[in-house]
């Protein structure tokens, strides 16, 4: 091979070579990512990344390595980039990007949006996710306020679960709650309950209760998950048991997706803590609810 044709092989492969590697810079920034939508629909924080099968991988946060942020920035949050927003585990509207700054303080692992949506407007209690993942099934769009008699059923086990974690019938008697929502995850007419409750075990203890609740085979409301914790004043960052009562440590429903294509929705929820941010997504199992992924998100120091 003569010196012009070995040097005209070497610019060809060395092209293949860089096509090979932006083509796979290009695939990994398509990745499908799963938002949660907050702050009344302003600002949207990533779950994770949304693989095979439906599972979830962790995707920033406000530690990671700032080539990282800033890739990520650059994929998912450029300006004007729009996802659409999903509300009772359907399309709903269109959460899109104002602007984000993977080098902000305590900033950094957010993107500030725009959302627009033809369902209940996001506020306080009320979110949404957004993702850019396709739905192999569409999800039933189910998403309400429960009947007077829905939420009569499982306040009735809401206090039994109380009782059960030793809380004092008196306290019960003032049962709180950030949301309790009817969705259904499988869209065969029957509501499950996602709910977030509280007590004062104290002036300054709470017992939080966060559930998912569906209809047996008897037909009444039963827990498939429920998670209790105590929280005293002096365990938190702030030594004010009102910022609990705001939100703080309670899981809080996000919404319903079907990650894996199955035909049954996965509950997200969400944990709001003084520097970070918890996200939970729970599969359905035989028996009831199973975590199906875990995360936690760091903002920055309290």
């Amino acid at each position: 091979m003569n010196g012009f044709k070995l040097a005209a092989t070497v610019c060809i492969v060395a092209a293949i070579a860089v096509n090979s590697t932006w083509a796979q810079k290009r695939t990994a920034a398509l990745r499908s990512v799963i938002f949660a939508v907050l702050n009344d629909g302003k600002s949207v924080e990533p779950i994770g990344f949304v693989g095979p099968k439906g599972k979830i991988t962790t995707a920033i946060d406000g530690a990671s390595d700032r080539k990282v942020l800033s890739a990520f920035h650059k994929n998912y949050f450029a300006k004007g980039k729009a996802y659409p927003l999903i509300f009772g585990g359907k399309s709903g509207g269109t959460v899109t990007v104002v602007s984000s700054d993977p080098r902000g303080e305590c900033v950094n692992y957010l993107g500030t949006v725009t959302t627009k949506t033809t369902r209940t407007p996001l506020k306080g209690n009320i979110m949404g996710l957004a993702t850019n993942a396709k739905a192999v099934k569409p999800g039933s769009g189910v998403r309400r306020l429960p009947t007077p008699a829905e939420r009569t059923e499982v306040e009735a086990l809401v206090r039994a679960e109380f009782h059960k974690n030793g809380v004092q019938e008196t306290a019960t008697g003032n049962l709180r709650s950030h949301n309790l929502t009817a969705l259904d995850v499988d869209s065969d007419a029957n509501a499950e309950l996602v709910g977030s409750y509280w007590v004062d075990l104290s002036p300054t203890d709470r017992g939080l209760l966060f559930f998912i609740a569906q209809r047996g085979t008897d037909g009444k409301y039963e827990f498939g998950h429920s998670e209790y914790r105590k929280v005293a004043q002096s365990e938190t960052m702030s030594e004010d048991i009102k910022d609990v009562d705001s939100g703080v440590y309670h899981e809080r429903l996000l919404d319903i997706f079907d990650v894996d294509g199955d035909g049954v929705a996965e509950v997200f929820s969400y944990i709001m803590s003084f520097e970070s941010a918890g996200f939970n997504v729970y599969k359905r199992k035989t028996t009831g609810w199973a975590l199906h992924f875990e995360g936690s998100n760091y903002h920055c120091g309290y």
